[in-house]
């Protein structure tokens, strides 16, 4: 009986959780009924269990049309059960990516794009200053030190221009420094992300060559290898469960012959009134069993007199 329960509580489980994803995965391909969406794919999903239950319990007994379209409605329910939980799936691993990698990339660019204009900033003001310098050296080269147009003359007329490269230089700097303590944050995330989508891309890994490139597609086959177990899992327990239910309330008696042969009893197997007082004792199956059995001990009776006759002749 535990077992049983645990049976049934699986079987449940399973299919209560095939079918929210299916449902959610559904109202995300029609959203604009989701009410609707809502109410078929929950009686869809009962209606698919209790056809499931049904087929089993009668199926030697229905007739070829009527199990031949609850086989194929089964079928196709489940496919589209699938179908569902493949876009749900599909949908989180999009929503995730999108979230946290989307946003952060797009963040992590920018930021990174101002630090580079900041730099060539920095890079252009120090290349006038070594103009600016190279200037005064080829003076300095030339023994013009000194006069209007000397190499001190010349340093101290470039002196308001450097003064305002010097500080072109430093804003950029502490506009890079402030831009770095705005990435770190985005940065820390883009690891975490990293280490989020750490498994998936050990899959890519054994399933391609470049599993940078390929972890969209190892996600694909991760959540087609999980739409093909779920539903025809929780169909399959759902039969269980009728099958094990059906054979605890169900009589089982045993019978051992002479040969260590066993017969259970069928209850739907029609009786037979053996003593005549109107009441069923026995089945047919039963009665047979019981001819064979005497057949039997009367042959292994016969043996044994014939046996001590010819004992007495000697």
């Amino acid at each position: 009986m535990p077992f049983l329960i645990l049976l049934l509580f699986s079987a449940l489980a399973v299919s209560a959780v095939a079918g929210y994803f299916s449902i959610t995965g559904l109202t995300t391909i029609f959203p604009a009924v989701f009410a609707g969406i809502v109410a078929m794919g929950v009686v869809l999903e009962i209606a698919k269990l209790v056809t499931a239950s049904w087929l089993y319990r009668n199926w030697s007994k229905a007739a070829f049309l009527l199990k031949t379209y609850f086989t194929v409605a089964v079928v196709v329910l489940s496919l589209i059960t699938s179908m569902g939980i493949y876009g749900y799936l599909s949908k989180a691993h999009i929503e995730q990516t999108i979230t946290q990698g989307g946003d952060n990339v797009l963040q992590i660019e920018t930021l990174e794009r101002q630090i580079s204009n900041e730099q060539r900033r920095i890079s252009d003001a120090e290349k006038v200053i070594s103009q600016l310098d190279a200037a005064v050296q080829i003076l300095q080269d030339y023994d013009r030190i000194r006069g209007p147009d000397g190499a001190i003359a010349v340093r101290e007329g470039q002196a308001e221009e450097r003064n305002s490269l010097n500080e072109t230089i430093e804003s950029a700097t502490q506009r890079i420094e402030t831009i770095q303590s705005e990435l770190a944050p985005y940065r820390a995330e883009a690891l975490q992300l990293e280490a989020d989508i750490g498994p998936i891309k050990y899959i890519a890994a054994l399933i391609y060559d470049n599993p940078e490139e390929s972890i969209d597609s190892a996600v694909r086959i991760v959540i087609l290898l999980l739409v093909v177990v779920f539903d025809p899992l929780a169909i399959l327990l759902v039969i269980a469960a009728n099958q094990s239910w059906m054979e605890r309330k169900g009589k089982r008696i045993s019978f051992t012959s002479l040969d260590e042969t066993a017969v259970v009893e069928n209850p739907m197997e029609p009786t037979i009134d053996v003593d005549g007082d109107g009441t069923p004792d026995i089945t047919e199956s039963e009665m047979a069993q019981f001819n064979r059995l005497d057949r039997k001990v009367r042959n292994k009776l016969e043996w044994l007199i014939d046996k001590g006759k010819n004992d007495e002749d000697k």
